[in-house]
Parts: structure tokens; C-alpha cells; sequence
């Protein structure tokens, strides 16, 4: 990488496990990560970060206190916290983002690109907004100063809206990050592409027990036959609803085929996965794979197959057992959904290329 690629500032909206990752693997590239953490648990100007894993050492992210002092300070803008937080965030941040800007959601999901592209037209801002289909990195973080990164991402499908600032978007995901980038031609292509709502219903639902009373699981031991039938269920309703849009997209089995030799199924699959690399799974129902993969990935599924004419059943009993076991209605928790009247947009905007 030439001297001039290095140096990009990128201010990373978030401060968990996946957005010190991120800044981990900035810093090691050569670039200038600011974290900004909204619930305000990062003050400081700077930190001491260490990392271990697929990368480890001690790494000096700079922190920024407010959306403001964040955008001021970045030339790129990178989302990097849960799709519950989108909207909050991306209200805060975007009257500070101008045109000479780039923002990478990380990853993407319910739209939140539509949403800051509406945000910034009415500012009249045209700025490559790059919608990832996964994030940069798995990690986990064991404190406040420190972050296990369990692995680095070899492939990140991507869609750039505007359309005609793809090849921008491209160059600027090559620039910064290591990883293998497949461009794609439509918003929808990103959220049909999203694995996680329907793997991590399976794994949730039928682990519940565990996860509330705080035990130490498994994940992928845990997706025995019975789980993995589940998972491929749904799988097969995400994937009636991307042939209703026109789109041909990789079925589960597929996704997981570089990473084993066995596809008998999926719960095949996982059990040699798990002989390599054991994954522990959430110790508490207050957990990403239910607050946040219910509203803004389920629903969000369930929406688009209501609008395409393709019957989700699998898809509603999930969101309505975990709306009776959490004991409130996660079909009303979707703000981005709620904004963009999603029941109203028409099928271009749906499709949405920008």
C-alpha cells in the first residue's frame, strides 16, 4: 500500500467488541481509527487497547466524546455497533457528515443505508454509503481495554449506494481492510445475504435455558440434527424470498461450504466446526442474537415476504415465541422500519440500487 493510501481517518461509530476490532486492524493497515462510544463508557482522549488472537499487540485508537468531534475529525465514517443502535447513531451523526465523506455500515441490516441516504438528500450530501453483509472481524471482549479477535473475514459482499459511485466504495473497502470484497447491485442482495437472524434463532430459542440461567455452551455443539433442521427451514423461506425479487443467493449450506468437508447438513457441519474451534454461546438473554436479530433481521424478513407474497411461517412463530418469552412484542421494536413505512415502499425501493 503507497504511502498516499495511508493516513485515512476513520471514525468508528461504536466502542464494543466488533468496533475495537475494527480499529485493531485499521491501526495494523496503517490507518487513524477514532472509536466514539454513544452510551459515553469511552471519555478519554486516547487508549491503550490490547488485542489477542488473529492479531495481538497494543494498539492507541484515538476516542472522540460526541457525534460532532467524531465526524469533524474522519474522512470515512464506519457503523460499527448493533442495527438497534442505527438510527439513534446516524440521527446524531449525520447534519456533521459532508460531501467530501464515506460511510461503511458494519454490517448492515433493516435498511439503515435507505435511512441515512434519505437523512443526508435532505441536506442535499451524495456521499458513497457502503452496506456490508457481515463485519470485518468475529471478536469478543473480555474488558474495557482489551478484545479477543477470533477471526478475520476473508470475503464481505458490499452494495454502494448511489449506484454510480460503486467502483469509489470498492476501492475505499481495499484500501482500508485486508479482506476480499464482492460487489453486489442491490440493497436487498446485503440483507438476504444476512445469515445471522435465522443461525442464531435456532441456536437462542433452543438454548434459552442456558443462556438465562447463565451457563458456559457451546454453539455449534449445540446445533444437533434437531436445531439444524430449524436453521434449514428457514433458510429455505430466505431463500423463496430472494427468488420472488429476482435474486439467486447461496443457500446456508453453501455459505458454509469452505468451512468444512462434511454437507451432509448443517448440524454436521457444525460439529466439525466445533472440533476445531469451540464458540461459546451468550450467558444471558439480554443477548445481540435476540434484542437485536428479532426485530431487525426476523421481521425484517417476514416484511419482505409479506410484500413479495411469500408465506413466512417459521420465520412469525420465532418472533412471536420470543415476544412470549421476553413477555413484550418485538414486531414494534424495529424503529428503522417504523420511519421508512416499509408496508408502503414501493418495489424499486425495496429492491433499492441507488
Amino acid at each position: 500500500m503507497a504511502d498516499q493510501e495511508k493516513n485515512i481517518r476513520v471514525g468508528i461509530v461504536g466502542a464494543g467488541a466488533i468496533a475495537c476490532g475494527v480499529a485493531v486492524v485499521l491501526e495494523t493497515n496503517g490507518h487513524k481509527p477514532t472509536l466514539w462510544s454513544p452510551s459515553g463508557k469511552r471519555a478519554s482522549k486516547g487508549i491503550s487497547l490490547i488485542a489477542q488472537g488473529a492479531i495481538n499487540g497494543t494498539f492507541k485508537p484515538q476516542t472522540a466524546t460526541s457525534a460532532k468531534e467524531l465526524a469533524e475529525d474522519s474522512d470515512v465514517i464506519l457503523f460499527a455497533l448493533p442495527v438497534n443502535g442505527h438510527k439513534k447513531t446516524m440521527d446524531a451523526i449525520s447534519p456533521y457528515i459532508d460531501q467530501c465523506q464515506q460511510v461503511i455500515i458494519s454490517s448492515h441490516a433493516s435498511f439503515s443505508a435507505l435511512y441515512l441516504a434519505q437523512k443526508l438528500a435532505k441536506r442535499n450530501v451524495e456521499i458513497p454509503i457502503i452496506a456490508w453483509n457481515t463485519t470485518a472481524v468475529t471478536a469478543r471482549q473480555p474488558d474495557i481495554d482489551s478484545v479477543n479477535i477470533t477471526s478475520l473475514r476473508d470475503k464481505i459482499e458490499i452494495v454502494t449506494i448511489p449506484h454510480h459511485l460503486s467502483e469509489q466504495g470498492l476501492s475505499l473497502c481495499k484500501l482500508l481492510f485486508d479482506s476480499e470484497f464482492e460487489k453486489k447491485d442491490a440493497l436487498i442482495e446485503i440483507i438476504l445475504s444476512n445469515l445471522n437472524p435465522e443461525v442464531h434463532m435456532g441456536m437462542a430459542l433452543c438454548n434459552i435455558t442456558r443462556m438465562e440461567q447463565g451457563e458456559d455452551w457451546c454453539q455449534r455443539k449445540n446445533v444437533t440434527p434437531t436445531v439444524g433442521r430449524l436453521i434449514e427451514a428457514l433458510d429455505t423461506e430466505r431463500l423463496a424470498i430472494a427468488e420472488a425479487y429476482g435474486y439467486k443467493i447461496n443457500s446456508i449450506l453453501e455459505k458454509y461450504k469452505a468451512s468444512s468437508n462434511t454437507q451432509n447438513s448443517l448440524s454436521s457441519i457444525n460439529q466439525s466446526l466445533h472440533t476445531n474451534r469451540a464458540i461459546m454461546g451468550p450467558k444471558t438473554i439480554e443477548s445481540r442474537y435476540v434484542l437485536e436479530d428479532v426485530p431487525y433481521g426476523l421481521l425484517v424478513m417476514v416484511k419482505l415476504g409479506t410484500l413479495a407474497g411469500v408465506p413466512t411461517p417459521i420465520h412469525e412463530a420465532g418472533i412471536t415465541l420470543f415476544s412470549a418469552l421476553y413477555g413484550h412484542d418485538f414486531t414494534s421494536e424495529n424503529t428503522l422500519l417504523t420511519t421508512l413505512d416499509i408496508d408502503k415502499l414501493t418495489s424499486d425501493k425495496i429492491i433499492f440500487s441507488g
